[in-house]
């Protein structure tokens, strides 16, 4: 048995102190990243040429690529469109959305690299979220864990599965023993098993698993958020004023004040579209009115003055929360609004916007807001189209304390974005160029085509999530380069010599998880295969099946947050170390439970 030398021990206990820093968050993840890249340096323990070579890799470089694509399908809305859709059949409880997001991100990853299906669906979970007031931690863990899950479904899903074929047959080979290849849906019961029970495991005990983390460390109410503590209704109907309506001839002022609670929102005349009209507007026939307010005032105000429904809804554009909405903005301490009337402002006639009530000392106050004084930190709650709004907050003495959209998405460009993404999967899919080339293809696509500035596409990199996986692929290059990781594989293939064949799955499934942990997912792959196959022809085994159970143990990377595609998730939803020690640790003991079961079950 090889003994253990000198730059072994070394390199164990570098492993010790990484694994340390990231349970006790002694420092920010991405900073420990960095601290155990110069201790590898200045140890001499990689060469000094490669030290920094993480950050040019084909793993990172594609990472950065899947960002700014995904950014540029979300600039131009159609992130936007497909959360609205899996809304709409999704409905609004977390365990359905979860479900749904979750499973449809696992096929995806079938098919495409884990870390490209959750850097996509990153920003549609966080509108999901945001549209539901699910807090967006409980949506994105489990949709990362059905990214990786994913990528055991079939053999282009994952490394370590795409390897497997030629890793088994070069081990059978050497041994001169025959065997069958697998085919691409080999893997597909057991994947598909894996799946369902981290989506079920999440829905049935995610209240307990994960955490209910505010991202920004202050409370951010959402649209939905602000119509229930308010009590306020933004949905805008809309009706057609009829030629024998009394209200032909009235001004917007006259309707509001003979109709406390309700608020003309906007008109729809020869002109188009007049979001927040002037109080000085004359109803004429055929105008189209939206108003908002409590649904029986609504209902009533229709009836008794002649107004018939709209059938083309002209308003469903007030209905998008990406182009307007409710928003709440606090008068400032100190400023020169206070002590001025509402009418003063003229909010309607200026910034073509409407206030619906004012927040104040716990209560709110409706009706007819133009005499109302406004005081130091009053809440203005308006609707508005967000542009609109933005002009007002130029103003020093309002401030926003609800999130909005500060851009509109840049539509004109849809089908620029669409083409950069499916030139990038063709590449990616059909012809052999590196994954990370093939992405920034379609990055660059994006660029030219300006459906991203160069600084929008720097800002959706999380340089956290970079930094952390460039940062720490010197350490797994250590750990393997050092004999290290082949000595650690000896020692437990010794420990389980004569033990039943389960227990020898069980020993090789967990050792390729503290591996992928550790070094990474293709390097346990390469090292254990070889082994796993000894070792089964060693207890007259099966030398395919324990070779499976590597390729797919390869993806039990929950524990800690050193996945790419945990460490892209950490920073958007909020997420700590303790966190994926908690639900990590759950889905690494139902992941190796299902995995076993699986594997001797359909294999």
């Amino acid at each position: 048995m090889e003994q253990l030398t000198p730059d072994m021990m070394v390199v164990l206990a570098v492993l010790a102190g990484a694994i340390a820093l990231f349970v006790t968050e002694v420092v920010r993840i991405d900073v420990a990243a960095i601290i155990i890249l110069v201790t590898v340096g200045i140890l001499g323990l990689v060469d000094p040429n490669a030290l920094f070579a993480g950050f040019s890799s084909n793993a990172v470089i594609s990472i950065i690529a899947v960002m700014i694509l995904g950014a540029g399908l979300d600039r131009v809305g159609i992130m936007n469109s497909v959360a609205a859709f899996l809304l709409k059949i999704g409905g609004r409880t977390e365990r359905r959305i979860l479900a749904l997001i979750s499973g449809t991100v696992a096929v995806i990853s079938g098919f495409m690299q884990n870390i490209g299906a959750a850097a996509l669906f990153l920003p549609v979970t966080e509108r999901l979220a945001e549209r539901t007031s699910i807090p967006v931690s409980r949506l994105l863990m489990p949709m990362g864990f059905a990214a990786i899950l994913g990528g055991t479904m079939t053999l282009v899903g994952s490394g370590p599965l795409i390897l497997l074929n030629d890793l088994l047959a070069n081990s059978m080979r050497n041994l001169g023993l025959e065997y069958e290849p697998f085919n691409l849906f080999a893997p597909t019961p057991i994947g598909l098993a894996l799946v369902v029970s981290s989506i079920a495991m999440f829905a049935i005990f995610g209240r307990w698993l994960l955490p209910s983390v505010d991202k920004t460390g202050r409370e951010r109410p959402s649209m939905p958020q602000l119509s229930e503590r308010y009590g306020l209704q933004n949905e805008v109907q809309a009706w057609r004023v009829s030629d024998v309506s009394p209200l032909l001839g009235q001004t917007v002022q006259d309707i509001e004040a003979d109709n406390p609670g309700l608020l003309l929102s906007a008109t729809v005349d020869q002109d188009g579209l007049n979001l927040a009209p002037a109080r000085d507007v004359v109803i004429r026939k055929n105008m189209v009115l939206g108003l908002t307010g409590p649904a029986s005032d609504r209902k009533a105000f229709f009836a008794e003055n002649s107004l018939v429904q709209d059938e083309t809804d002209p308003f469903a554009i007030l209905r998008n929360d990406e182009l307007a909405g409710l928003a709440e903005i606090v008068v400032r301490p100190g400023s020169d609004a206070i002590g001025k009337r509402v009418r003063d402002f003229e909010f309607r006639k200026i910034n073509g916007i409407t206030l619906l009530g004012i927040h104040r000392n716990g209560a709110m106050i409706e009706g007819d807001l133009r005499f109302q004084t406004l005081a130091a930190g009053d809440v203005l709650v308006f609707f508005a189209r967000w542009q609109r709004l933005t002009a007002l907050l130029e103003n020093p003495a309002f401030v926003a304390i609800s999130d909005y959209p500060r851009e509109q998405p840049r539509t004109g460009k849809k089908w620029w974005a669409i083409g950069a993404f499916a030139v990038a999967l063709t590449l990616v899919l059909f012809s052999s160029f590196k994954l990370s080339l093939a992405l920034m293809v379609g990055a660059a696509i994006l660029l030219v085509s300006r459906v991203l500035s160069p600084d929008e596409a720097y800002r959706a990199v999380s340089w956290k999530t970079v930094f952390l996986l460039a940062a720490l692929i010197p350490l797994g290059q250590a750990v393997e380069q050092s004999g290290t990781a082949a000595w650690i594989a000896s020692q437990v293939i010794s420990a389980v010599e004569g033990m039943p064949v389960w227990a020898i799955q069980l020993a090789i499934a967990l050792l390729t998880t503290a591996f992928t942990l550790t070094v990474s997912n293709v390097g346990a792959t390469v090292l254990l295969i070889p082994l796993a196959v000894n070792v089964a022809v060693g207890v007259d085994a099966d030398p395919a099946q324990f070779a499976m159970i590597v390729a797919i143990a390869a993806s039990n990377a929950f524990f800690l947050p050193t996945h790419q595609v945990n460490a892209l998730l950490m920073g958007p939803g909020g997420y700590r170390v303790k966190d994926f020690l908690k639900a990590g640790l759950a889905s690494t003991v139902l992941f190796t439970i299902v995995l076993l079961v699986g594997v001797n079950l359909f294999l």
